[in-house]
């Protein structure tokens, strides 16, 4: 698949216990539906070939003698398609017995990895696979195969390995060595037995261990067909990349079931690239597998088209931390600079709306009254009633010391100053008054003994959406790793969870009124004239943008890939080219600004701060752009 993706599927057969022939064409038939689906990687549990429940059957010859053909069978099934295929299957060799995983393609059995770590009962039937003789190998189909206790298995565009089971919830997991060592997938072919909240464990260890391996990570669980003598079997099956389960299947189903989703083999490159803690280390024997790439283009997976926005069963608990991160933030500033007072100027917009509520928390919890809060407005050309209003209410609301200071005769001196004709409504014009709202906080602060908190956000340092030494300067800036639309998120959460009803309906308002720097005059009806979002471009797309070139260093061919099925049905090609191509343009001639930003507490992964993004200022933005013209 293009851009990084494998297509991967977890599936589980349907079984009867110890009947090898009968398992034998549930695998195959899960083999040719993952083909059909254009599969490239396929896990299925830990001894579905027989089930786990054989017992004593596990040491007869005759036995083994029918597993060893059904190996055979599952492994020439493989011949007239792409999918490689691991399942689990017990492999005599010498006059021991092992768990094994079994990986075939294009018709031969590639590798044999056995279980190393047993459990308690497996342990009557099987030998460890550390028990291995050097250059051991068994016999299947009058062919001999050689038996590992661990491997890497390389493509050429990917690489996977296997834990088995029990091993992934040792102190010391196989998984851990076999990552370190080159794999980017980890596949777990299981049969562990159901008990109560076993599988919010599963879930979570899945999670974790694709987080702690920089991996993908497979996992396939026996179900239907197993024997229930002591024990069920759900039959959960599914894959996890880097932290985050992309896909899951039903638990507890009668039957064969198979489950698709893409990793993106790319992320994880990008992931240990980045992570010095990740040392790849050597001595584990590479399995090689030619493999053709796949020419499927279509994704099966979710792309979350706000991917700053947490999920919704963790949202409140995530942006609490994110507002308490801004607010004490800035309280040890002020306790550092031994500040009287903040200075922060309110528009009666988004991002000074939510400065000064992360002022107002900073200051409960360093104990200073709100009265310390020297919020201003500085109406001017282009401020409407209603952003006007806003801000007078969310500051009374506060009960913070307002002060309002009209910038309108003091641009139209400078402008005659300077010689500008005020009816001239470019940059100057624009600049000016931003810079005048500055030169006015930045003197009252001085008055009043405080430090101005600045109230840009992430998308705008992006795309440098401010003025230079105007609204881009402050003393602190509480917003700077905050995406615009991130900041509309918090605010309504601060609406719901921390305010009154009047107060509420003014954030409510607030998070609704379109984004404006408020520079150009009003309509004739008095509303908002001049909005960002048609000057820029709308900030979902630009915010998806920053996060996957900043965050997984992706090329604009796969941001826009990507952006297609994100925001599908709501932005065509076209649009989604043109306001890349604005973004990337802007995020590299724009990193003048970036270089003297102010300080800022770096909230989550995707920063902009002088540690997390070095780059020149004068940088080119040729290359980049250009190759959106490609897409």
């Amino acid at each position: 698949m293009k851009f990084g993706f494998v297509k991967t599927a977890v599936a589980v057969p349907q079984i009867s216990v110890s009947d090898c022939r009968y398992n034998a064409g549930s695998i195959v038939a899960l083999i040719e539906e993952a083909a059909m689906k254009e599969t490239e990687l396929l896990l299925m549990p830990e001894l579905c070939l027989t089930s786990r429940s054989c017992g004593a059957l596990f040491t007869q010859p005759c036995f083994m003698e029918e597993c060893g053909k059904s190996i055979a069978t599952i492994a020439a099934s493989t011949a007239s398609n792409n999918t490689i295929v691991a399942f689990g299957a017990p492999v005599m060799t010498g006059c021991s017995v092992y768990n094994c995983t079994i990986v075939a393609h294009k018709g031969e059995i590639k590798g044999i990895v056995a279980k190393s770590i047993l459990q308690a009962d497996e342990a009557r039937w099987f030998k460890s696979g550390t028990t291995l003789p050097p250059g051991a190998k068994a016999h299947i189909a009058g062919e001999e195969i050689p038996v590992h206790t661990k491997a890497v298995f390389d493509t050429g565009r990917y690489t996977f390995a296997i834990e088995t089971g029990n091993e992934a919830a040792v102190a010391i997991p196989p998984g851990a060595l076999l990552a370190t060592s080159g794999a980017e997938i980890i596949l777990n072919p299981c049969s562990w037995s159901e008990e109560a909240g076993l599988n919010k464990w599963q879930r979570e260890s899945i999670a974790q261990q694709s987080q702690r391996y920089r991996s993908g990570y497979m996992l396939a669980n026996s179900g239907w067909g197993e024997s229930t003598a002591v024990a069920t079997y759900s039959g959960y099956a599914a894959i996890a990349e880097c932290g985050k389960l992309l896909a899951e299947a039903a638990r507890f189903v009668t039957g064969s079931h198979l489950t698709v989703t893409e990793i993106d083999v790319e992320k994880i490159r990008k992931k240990r690239f980045s992570d010095t803690s990740f040392i790849q280390t050597s001595g584990t024997p590479y399995i090689y597998i030619e493999q053709v790439d796949s020419d499927c283009e279509l994704l099966t997976r979710n792309i979350a088209p706000l991917p700053f926005i947490p999920d919704p069963e963790e949202s409140n608990t995530r942006l609490e931390e994110i507002f308490m991160m801004q607010a004490t933030g800035l309280a040890r500033r002020m306790t550092h600079t031994h500040s009287r007072s903040a200075v922060i100027g309110i528009s009666g917009g988004l991002d000074s709306t939510l400065a000064l509520l992360v002022t107002a928390k900073a200051f409960d919890i360093i104990g200073k009254p709100h009265s310390d809060i020297i919020a201003v407005t500085m109406p001017g050309f282009g401020t409407t009633d209603r952003t006007y209003h806003n801000a007078i209410r969310l500051m009374e609301a506060l009960g913070t010391t307002r002060k309002e200071i009209s910038i309108k005769d003091a641009c139209i001196q400078h402008f005659k100053d300077i010689g500008h004709d005020m009816e001239v409504h470019d940059v100057t014009y624009e600049n000016s008054q931003a810079r005048e709202r500055t030169q006015i906080l930045m003197d009252i602060a001085n008055i009043y003994n405080g430090i101005v908190v600045g109230t840009g956000d992430l998308s705008e340092l992006a795309l440098g959406w401010a003025t230079y030494n105007g609204d881009h300067m402050s003393m602190y800036g509480v917003n700077a790793s905050v995406p615009k639309t991130l900041i509309q998120h918090i605010v309504r959460w601060v609406a719901a969870e921390m305010s009154d009803k009047e107060t509420a309906a003014t954030l409510i308002d607030i998070v609704e009124t379109p984004i404006s720097p408020e520079l150009t005059p009003a309509d004739d009806e008095g509303n908002i004239k001049q909005k960002t979002e048609d000057l820029v471009g709308p900030y979902e797309l630009h915010d998806f943008f920053l996060y996957n070139f900043v965050r997984y260093g992706y090329s604009p061919k796969k941001i826009h890939f990507l952006a297609l099925k994100a925001f599908e049905g709501r932005y065509d090609s076209e649009t989604i080219k043109k306001w890349l191509k604005t973004f990337m343009w802007r995020f590299f001639t724009q990193q003048f600004k970036r270089s003297c930003m102010p300080d800022a507490p770096r909230t989550g992964c995707c920063s902009l701060d002088h540690q997390n993004w070095s780059m020149p200022s004068d940088t080119s933005p040729t290359t980049l752009s250009e190759l959106c013209n490609g897409i």
